[in-house]
């Protein structure tokens, strides 16, 4: 269909020249579209919870909840806390239509994960977006981490499996759930229809943005019982706890 990204090509140009600042429409002098002084102060994610990323002040330890539950992905990377102005911007790629900041973005998530390989992370197997609802995806147009996924699969040269999970059916929104409302809520939503393609396969979940973590490691586990050897995390964002900064004992 005519809305999604690839048939926009003028968003793209964008790329390929000297352009202005998405965020501070200064010239940014290179042919990304965010200056430098913009880039500096975008929210990076500093220290952080060891496996789901959640933002915490000791770099090397686990937050309360993946001590207390762990979720079944064994790590997050993230390169943004989910705070202005990344939210804007996500939330503008992902409702509004705006590629050029999900492209931007994604760009930034590209060049983190490129240094997280030179520094000894291992690359996947496979990538493979966290499938969206099928009747939010026929109202939205597009499942915005197939979109994500597709452009670092590209960049990074990674392996795409659009068909590896599978949702089959509908759910409500995560959205103002309880931990265990999200669970039941989730129960029976995935499906592997080829479990012999992930046996022992290092695997990589994309969305867009990490809240609870709830549908993330759902999907890990189902993905583990058939097989997978384990199972990481690319997202662009990771949302802070509201009490921020709770460590384990």
């Amino acid at each position: 269909m005519t809305c999604q990204p690839y048939f926009l090509t003028k968003v793209y140009q964008w790329l390929k020249n000297q352009q202005s600042c998405l965020l501070c429409s200064a010239p940014s002098a290179r042919a990304l579209a965010l200056c430098e002084a913009c880039e500096a102060d975008l929210p990076w994610l500093g220290s952080q919870c060891l496996q789901c990323a959640l933002p915490i002040p000791d770099q090397h330890a686990l937050c309360t909840e993946c001590t207390h539950n762990p979720p079944f992905f064994s790590k997050v990377i993230a390169p943004f806390e989910y705070i202005f102005p990344v939210d804007t911007l996500i939330n503008r790629f992902k409702h509004q239509q705006n590629w050029p900041y999900g492209k931007l973005l994604s760009h930034l998530l590209g060049h983190y994960l490129n240094y997280y390989y030179d520094e000894g992370g291992l690359r996947p197997d496979y990538i493979v977006a966290v499938p969206l609802a099928k009747q939010r995806q026929q109202k939205r147009g597009y499942n915005q981490a197939q979109i994500l996924c597709d452009w670092l699969s590209k960049e990074l040269k990674l392996v795409s499996q659009p068909q590896l999970i599978r949702r089959t059916r509908e759910t409500q929104s995560q959205q103002g759930l309880t931990a265990q409302e999200r669970q039941k809520n989730l129960q029976y939503a995935f499906h592997v229809p080829q479990p012999e393609r992930i046996k022992n396969k290092h695997i990589v979940l994309v969305d867009d943005v990490l809240t609870t973590g709830t549908t993330c490691s759902t999907i890990s586990s189902l993905l583990l019982e058939h097989g997978a050897a384990w199972v990481e995390v690319y997202c662009l964002a990771r949302t802070p706890k509201p009490s921020k900064y709770r460590l384990s004992p």
